[in-house]
């Protein structure tokens, strides 16, 4: 795959998360932290229920021996059931080692979601992920890998605070270049919102271990996101390694999502 079909394909995502619009129902999302979207770190709670939400990030990794990646991975999320939301993702990499550039995909990841609870005066938000990753394409490795996250988010006032620790399962002998599901992670993050302007900013510190015996990566991120539409959200992100020899020297990422409904598939109540 080359560098031109790889932006010609986010290029495509892109122009159909917007031209959705015309059957979507507005939704104020800039407050929802997906995955990746700008910073690892999620919060608890899912998509509505009977909701999508397409989209279509850009990431470039800038690596500490010298290599860079070049990311896009189209998502679609759907509210399925109450609480409940299910997703797809397919990531699109090149890898540039500084001599040539490999293009291909890196794999297909399912994805569910669950929320057990609201907020309460005592106890915060909490919520369990289920990933299964598939190894299709050229990048993706070479096994199977299933990983499960348990996600907790707490609110004061118009700032939150989210801890997300995950553990990974299956075959560690080649994972893929990118998206890869990792051995075991933790993340905690705290965002502020500013709704005049419907900005949410955050930080993020984030640790990760690829694999058994593998170093330690510990980053740290910044990022945002802004309500751009009352169902178009863009968010942004720079991240940067906190130890020497693994992790990005820089990774910035840029986003687009649109979260939306479609009248057909909404339930009817009696008339």
């Amino acid at each position: 795959m080359s560098a031109r079909a790889l932006s010609r394909g986010t290029a495509i995502v892109a122009l159909l998360v917007l031209g959705l619009a015309g059957s979507a129902r507005a939704q104020i999302d800039y407050r929802n932290l997906d995955d990746d979207r700008p910073v690892v770190t999620e919060d608890a709670y899912p998509v509505e229920r009977h909701a999508f939400e397409l989209l279509a990030p850009y990431r470039f990794e800038a690596e500490a021996g010298g290599g860079q990646l070049h990311t896009a991975v189209p998502e679609a999320a759907y509210g399925i059931a109450r609480n409940t939301q299910v997703g797809l993702k397919v990531p699109f990499v090149g890898v540039d080692d500084g001599t040539s550039t490999d293009w291909g995909l890196a794999g297909l990841r399912l994805f569910g979601l669950y929320n057990f609870n609201t907020e309460t005066r005592w106890l915060p938000a909490l919520a369990l992920r289920g990933d299964v990753s598939f190894p299709v394409g050229s990048l993706a490795g070479d096994g199977s890998r299933v990983a499960l996250k348990a996600i907790a988010t707490r609110s004061w006032g118009r700032t939150r605070v989210h801890l997300n620790v995950g553990r990974g399962f299956g075959s560690e002998d080649a994972l893929s270049v990118a998206e890869a599901l990792n051995r075991w992670s933790a993340s905690l993050a705290l965002d502020r919102t500013f709704f005049r302007s419907s900005i949410l900013l955050i930080g993020e510190v984030a640790v990760s271990e690829a694999v058994q015996d593998a170093p330690t990566a510990v980053n740290a991120s910044l990022g945002g996101r802004w309500q751009w539409t009352p169902t178009l959200v863009l968010d942004a992100g720079v991240t940067r390694r906190l130890r020497s020899g693994i992790g990005p020297d820089i990774a910035l990422t840029i986003g687009l999502s649109h979260a939306f409904a479609i009248r057909g598939l909404m339930p009817t109540g009696p008339r």
